[in-house]
């Protein structure tokens, strides 16, 4: 079997009820030929990432370019499919607002939500709201909680972030620390290792090599495989283009050689 037939194949795996057709409506045939025997033909052969993690970090890399087209909502369709559930999807979409910005964040939103309803009138129900639980009060502020978050990742500490913009802008770290540490990678829907998944799949997508090396020093620490990370960087950057593909694989090897 060729490569068109075998990315043909997985990409009805990954979206049954897309099987290839939404995302060659239009578009010559021989350039559909190439996108889906390059993406997923070859590189969804090519990588070790689980489906489930495969379609989770597309999700993250896709919100992250800004793409409100089909091959965002046959990739919501995958995660969902392949095990995630909607309430951990509206996670990675309220995630890429600390990453790419509450319009992204938005846009994802709404993207899962015609995905929803979608799979609603095909018989499929997706559970949205999380059970009732008792609200628990909690003595620790949103500092506390993200400085505590932030330093699960052995990269830096509160403190040393705060020191390092004091006398340049002193409210940029307390929002990194209170919002994207506290507020949200705190939330207990998704574990540490997935959000930092989530977060290099959305890095590489938009070629922030800096907070990039960051993260992937961070997830190392966390136990995620340096060939997990790779893999991302590759499944993504088929999306993002090769040049930000190669800087963030640069980046995981000045890691690697550290």
């Amino acid at each position: 079997m060729d490569l068109y037939k075998r990315g043909l194949q997985n990409l009805k795996n990954v979206s049954p009820n897309t099987e290839g057709k939404p995302l060659t409506n239009g578009i010559p045939s021989a350039l559909a030929e190439h996108f889906i025997s390059f993406l997923y033909g070859e590189v969804y052969e090519s990588i070790n990432l689980s489906p489930k993690n495969r379609e989770l970090v597309l999700v993250a890399g896709l919100i992250a370019l800004g793409d409100n087209t089909t091959e965002l909502s046959v990739h919501i369709n995958g995660a969902l499919n392949s095990g995630w559930t909607a309430l951990e999807m509206q996670e990675v979409m309220l995630q890429m607002s600390v990453y790419s910005g509450l319009p992204s964040s938005v846009n994802g939103m709404n993207a899962l939500k015609e995905v929803l309803d979608q799979r609603k009138q095909r018989g499929i129900t997706d559970v949205t709201s999380p059970p009732l639980a008792s609200k628990q009060k909690t003595e620790k502020s949103r500092l506390e909680v993200g400085s505590n978050q932030l330093e699960k990742l052995q990269v830096i500490e509160a403190k040393a972030l705060q020191d390092a913009y004091k006398d340049v802008s002193p409210n940029f770290a307390k929002h990194v620390i209170e919002y994207a540490f506290g507020e949200i990678l705190s939330r207990p829907t998704l574990d540490y290792q997935t959000r930092e998944m989530i977060t290099i799949a959305a890095l590489t997508a938009m070629d922030a090599t800096n907070q990039l090396k960051f993260h992937i020093q961070g997830a190392l620490n966390l136990g995620i495989l340096s060939r997990e990370i790779a893999d991302i960087i590759i499944l993504v950057g088929a999306y993002s283009g090769f040049p930000s593909m190669a800087n963030a694989t640069n980046v995981l090897k000045e890691v690697h050689d550290e």
